[in-house]
């Protein structure tokens, strides 16, 4: 018989009957589906140049985890060995890591006014909280330590932070010259972040267009 494999991405175990397991087992895949989700959404419909790099840099946050962990080598706790998908190390926590970079780098937009993004109060406060439900959730369900979605925690807060200086210090300078290239225009990227409401503007400049197109057809 051949052996068989799991596709881990979305594969995730409870006890049966265990209600509060079975949601945790759902908010543990809260970083699958922004990853899959909100951020290809955002672009398809967005095209926010601030949309792009903030995803970018999940994707860095994500791949220097992954660096750390195999770099550590520090074994998942004996609960996930019941769980028979735990064969990656534990240390740090990917799970959480990805949630609060997510969390941490939405608060930094609203903090620094930026618009383009879903940066609402609510919204970062719904961030923050599933942001500590999936802490909960890795550790509740058996496939980390308190230790590792700790350090998960820090390393994506402070990878967060570091790049979005980054990215508003030197990367947001070229946004004007990327909305002006070949692909920005073939892509329509844009930035939007001097706007001080994004809906409102779009929303009036709407009406305006139709408004105008409406009175050339009068004439």
């Amino acid at each position: 018989m051949p052996v068989l494999e799991a596709v881990e991405l979305t594969l995730v175990r409870y006890t049966k009957g265990d209600h509060l397991g079975y949601m945790l087992a759902w908010i543990s895949l809260i970083p699958v589906f922004i990853s899959l989700g909100v951020f290809p959404s955002h672009f398809i419909f967005r095209r926010e140049l601030h949309g792009i790099f903030f995803y970018l840099g999940h994707i860095i946050s994500l791949y220097l985890s992954i660096f750390i962990k195999n770099f550590v080598k520090q074994p998942r706790p004996e609960t996930c060995v019941m769980l028979e998908i735990c064969h990656s190390n534990g240390w740090p926590s990917n799970h959480a890591e990805y949630t609060f970079f997510f969390a941490t780098y939405l608060s930094l937009l609203n903090y620094k006014g930026i618009n383009g993004i879903c940066n609402g109060k609510l919204g970062i406060l719904m961030a923050w909280c599933l942001g500590f439900l999936t802490m909960y959730s890795r550790v509740y369900l058996g496939y980390h330590t308190v230790e590792q979605v700790k350090a998960g925690a820090i390393f994506g807060t402070i990878i967060a932070g570091v790049w979005f200086w980054v990215v508003n210090s030197f990367i947001s300078h070229y946004y004007p010259a990327i909305e002006k290239s070949r692909i920005g225009k073939m892509l329509y990227l844009k930035d939007t972040s001097h706007l001080p409401n994004v809906l409102k503007f779009e929303y009036e400049t709407a009406i305006a267009a139709r408004q105008t197109m409406m009175n050339c057809k009068g004439h």
